[in-house]
């Protein structure tokens, strides 16, 4: 890392302040998937998160599957889990093509999760549902980062977004959506950071 990206980064955490929230516990879940992911570690703290903010586990909406780690590590919690994604990858996955069929063959013996193939943008319009959790890990740009998850916070007790060490983008956008809606911002600062909006 360069010194004018460390300088940046920390601007950012500066800027866009967000309290960090180490878990009490961590925990492995039962079921995960055995493969790489970007997203390796964070299942460790996601009973914590439940447990801490009471939040229920009737029910779950993923916005970014990929492959499904972080899905399957849901489907431990909640007795649905909803994915979306459009399964062809973005400027800032290294899949590209779709690979949907991969991912729900690979999927399929956890019966509790839904997949669908669908851009957020469609899927924000139709789904007036509460969520118990939402998980917004899509495209890592700012505006896209913002609307799918004020919808995801508007329509969640708890909402999580990855990466808001790896990408600022990420970061201002949860922390500008817990000023929007008078919600509470926090951030795990590992495993590329994951913003927990409650």
């Amino acid at each position: 890392m360069t010194l004018k990206s460390k300088v940046k980064k920390l601007f950012i955490k500066i800027k866009y302040p967000l309290k960090n929230l180490p878990p009490l516990k961590k925990t492995s879940p039962t079921h995960t998937l055995p493969i790489n992911s970007a997203w390796k570690g964070l299942e460790l703290i996601i009973e914590d998160i439940l447990n801490r903010f009471d939040i229920k586990r009737d029910s779950c909406i993923e916005f970014g599957v990929e492959f499904g780690f972080s899905t399957v590590v849901f489907s431990n919690y909640f007795q649905e889990v909803i994915g979306i994604d459009t399964f062809q990858g973005d400027k800032h996955t290294k899949q590209k093509g779709d690979h949907y069929e991969e991912t729900k063959k690979s999927l399929a013996k956890y019966l509790n999760i839904k997949l669908f193939k669908s851009d957020y943008k469609d899927w924000i319009k139709q789904d007036v549902e509460q969520y118990d959790l939402a998980h917004v890990d899509i495209i890592h740009n700012y505006k896209e980062t913002y609307e799918c998850g004020l919808w995801a916070a508007q329509h969640s007790k708890c909402c999580i977004f990855h990466d808001t060490e790896s990408f600022p983008e990420v970061r201002k956008a949860v922390f500008d959506i817990a000023k929007n809606t008078g919600k509470k911002a926090y951030n795990y600062p590992y495993h590329n950071g994951l913003g927990i909006i409650v």
